[in-house]
């Protein structure tokens, strides 16, 4: 497919003798199609040219050669050239790539070869899967997916909590209490009772804790029954999550939680003590970052137990032996920055500065209510992921049951309109802000929602099925589709990849999002602006076409953010 941007570039580096690459990034698009399809702002030339920007514009076009096959107008707005590139190339171009590459199309290889470790989810075992991990299990799914459509082989990495005193809380309560519960119906929640009881009564009974901590001693120390115990809780941990994740469409290539990195610990605190990198600050063993403008990072606590960011570094040093990684991305909330920063740094020190420019972290804002608070109980109750998904699909069935009563598979309908709506919901806006999590605004088939999308998109097989269409260029007329609505969704389809790229160089899905939202309005406005089904056979053809591409990036677009599409609602 013709790289339009890189062909004005050409074109204007034969007139100014500068590097095509280097004007390839000064090319814009114009925030109004009025303005022209792409500008250059000749400003930027000012400085090596010495003339005027007026000027520069004024000899580009001139000596310029207008072919009009490509570039069919310039015109001059003070310093900018606006150039109108032609219609019938990009349709066609756009068209013919499309109808070839199917739901490969947006997709590259520029990630071939090359690893990149997302680091996401990360529930804490013992525990039913909380809403408070939604936002990381699912902007990282998305990461993931966009990442190997770019190319790249994207290695998933739950690193679960799996690990520390709250075991040898829930095993010594399980030894104390399990005969008082059913586990025989869910073996999760009933784990989770006695974790909050034990943590109740510990306020009261000192010696519960100390109780805590000879049950975590003995697991520390390799003890068969309390490994059993915990070998039997991180399972049905596991099979808790799994349908959630089942439900998000998330992958992942490894579960080492912390416990998995016990013994690689002392390895990384030898390494930090064989390069002068440990200092002892009030009984605790630091590396100083004083110079670096942050706090010391403890690698071990003055009770001389390791940390949170002495189990990082062993992660990231097994991450590199394994992986040799091209990024190393951590999904982690935004309270954990100075955390991400230090590790990183400390891994420069450590002598791996390669590595350590690699790392990224990733984070987000919280989840909250329409009124700004932070969802994370409701009346003292911690709130399930799970019970939430259910939620959004009993709400989309009654949906489906007033508007459609006789819709079929209307249960795999609910669950992908349901789930989707809620991964939609998450990845929408920029991951820095907080979610709003809103009930109507979320399910609501006309705002810039995950079920609006979906709609357009029935709309569009509805159109296809109606007609019988299948795709047949050689009875496509691209010089049919002139229509400015028609021609505005064509340059919007011709960019899919190019903000797929950026959503990956910044870790970014909403860019994705907001992209999906931007076609299916502008689909929606050129159904409401002309007959799709027409009376000329030419134009219906072509108008179909465009149609069939839309359903094509729409479908992909989703899949990308961890969504499905139902092909009817």
């Amino acid at each position: 497919m013709i790289n339009f941007k890189n062909e004005i570039a050409k074109a204007i580096s034969k007139v100014t003798d500068i590097d095509v690459k280097e004007l390839e990034t000064y090319i814009e698009i114009p925030p109004n199609s009025d303005l022209g399809d792409y500008a250059f702002p000749c400003f930027k030339l000012a400085k090596t040219l010495r003339k005027a920007p007026p000027v520069i514009a004024a000899e580009i076009k001139e000596n310029i050669g207008i072919d009009g096959e490509i570039i069919q107008q310039i015109d001059i707005v003070g310093g900018y050239l606006n150039i109108h590139i032609n219609k019938e190339t990009l349709v066609e171009n756009v068209i013919k790539e499309v109808l070839e590459k199917q739901e490969k199309y947006g997709s590259s290889d520029i990630g071939q070869g090359k690893n990149v470790v997302i680091d996401y989810s990360a529930p804490n075992i013992a525990k039913p899967f909380h809403i408070g991990h939604l936002r990381s299990t699912v902007i990282g799914g998305a990461l993931y997916k966009i990442y190997n459509f770019l190319g790249y082989n994207s290695v998933g990495i739950n690193y679960l909590g799996d690990w520390g005193l709250q075991f040898g809380k829930v095993m010594a309560g399980y030894d104390m209490w399990k005969d008082e519960y059913d586990f025989t119906k869910n073996e999760i929640q009933s784990i989770l009772k006695i974790y909050v009881r034990f943590c109740q009564e510990e306020k009261e009974k000192p010696e519960l804790t100390e109780k805590a901590r000879e049950y975590f001693k003995k697991l520390e120390e390799g003890n068969k029954k309390q490994v059993e115990t915990w070998e039997w809780i991180r399972k049905i941990s596991l099979e808790n999550y799994q349908k959630t994740y089942k439900l998000l469409n998330s992958k992942f290539d490894s579960y080492n939680g912390e416990a998995y990195y016990n013994d690689k610990m002392d390895a990384v605190v030898e390494e930090l003590k064989e390069k002068n990198l440990l200092k002892e600050s009030e009984g605790a063993q630091v590396v100083d970052l004083e110079a670096y403008d942050m706090p010391p990072c403890i690698i071990i606590t003055s009770a001389g137990t390791t940390i949170y960011a002495t189990r990082d570094l062993a992660s990231l040093k097994d991450r590199i032996n394994k992986y040799h990684f091209d990024k190393a991305i951590y999904v982690v909330g935004n309270e954990q920055r100075l955390h991400f920063k230090q590790v990183f740094k400390v891994l420069e020190l450590m002598g791996y500065p390669e590595y350590a420019s690699r790392c990224e972290h990733v984070p987000f804002g919280l989840v909250v209510d329409k009124d700004g608070e932070k969802i994370g109980s409701r009346k003292g109750n911690s709130i399930f992921l799970e019970d939430i998904l259910k939620e959004a699909i009993q709400k989309v069935e009654k949906i489906i049951d007033e508007k459609n009563p006789k819709l079929e598979n209307k249960q795999d309908v609910a669950r992908k309109v349901g789930v989707g709506a809620i991964i939609f919901n998450d990845l929408s806006n920029s991951r820095i802000k907080d979610e709003i999590f809103d009930w109507d605004m979320l399910l609501n088939f006309q705002g810039e929602t995950g079920p609006y999308i979906q709609y357009i998109y029935v709309r569009t097989r509805s159109l296809l099925e109606k007609s019988s269409y299948t795709p047949e260029l050689e009875k496509l007329n691209f010089s049919n589709l002139k229509e400015r609505e028609a021609v505005e969704i064509v340059k919007l389809l011709y960019r899919f990849n190019e903000f797929v790229e950026m959503a990956a160089q910044k870790n970014e899905p909403s860019i994705v999002a907001r992209y999906l939202i931007d076609v299916a309005q502008s689909f929606s406005t050129f159904y409401n602006e002309h007959k799709i089904i027409a009376e000329d056979e030419s134009i219906q053809q072509i108008r179909l076409a465009l149609t069939y591409c839309v359903g094509i990036v729409l479908k992909s677009g989703v899949e990308l953010l961890g969504m499905e599409m139902p092909n009817k609602m």
